[in-house]
Formats: C-alpha cells, sequence, structure tokens
C-alpha cells in the first residue's frame, strides 16, 4: 500500500525532527534555558505528530483486514521491520527528553 509507505516515511521525519529538536534543547540548556524548552517542547510536539500517523498507519492496516483479509506477508514484513525500526528510534528520543526534564 503506497499510502502506509508514505505515511511511514513521515514517522521517521517527525522521530527525526523530534531527536533534532531535543539535542538542541539539550545543547542550549544552561545558557539559554527558554530557547532549550522551546526546542524541547518542539521535540514532544514532533513525537506527537509520529503517534497520529502511527495511529493512522494502525487504521489502514485494520480496514484492510476488514475489508481483504490478511494484508500480503510480504507487506507485512516490510511494516514489522519499520515499525521496529521507529519504536527503537522513538525509544532513543524519548529518553533523552527524560533526560532534559530531570
Amino acid at each position: 500500500m503506497k499510502l502506509i509507505k508514505c505515511l511511514s516515511e513521515k514517522i521517521e521525519d517527525e522521530i527525526c525532527d523530534a531527536g533534532e529538536y531535543i539535542d538542541m534543547a539539550m545543547k542550549w540548556k544552561n545558557d539559554e534555558p527558554d530557547t532549550a524548552d522551546l526546542f524541547y517542547e518542539l521535540s514532544v510536539c514532533e513525537m506527537e505528530h509520529m503517534d497520529k500517523l502511527h495511529n493512522e498507519v494502525v487504521e489502514l492496516i485494520n480496514e484492510y483486514r476488514q475489508e481483504h483479509g490478511e494484508p500480503p506477508k510480504e507487506m507485512m514484513v516490510l511494516y514489522d521491520y519499520l515499525h521496529q525500526k521507529h519504536i527503537g528510534d522513538a525509544t532513543q528520543v524519548k529518553i533523552k527528553q527524560g533526560m532534559y526534564k530531570a
């Protein structure tokens, strides 16, 4: 499904942006705390966007199952791979966000 591919790419973009923002927040935390807080908030927002995109992917897969049965194995193998990658990358961002708030 081309739409799931598109959504997966956007999920990666959101995680990457969230990671960049939290890295900037950590960098500027001591010297520019207000700006660092802004970067932190932007990182959190990007992760919220990622969650929304992920929920859409799950909804599309569930709709496909209801209408057509199980999705093709190849599609699910790729989805599972990307999903695990996204979970790992998102976890790293969330760890950094937690460190920022500590």
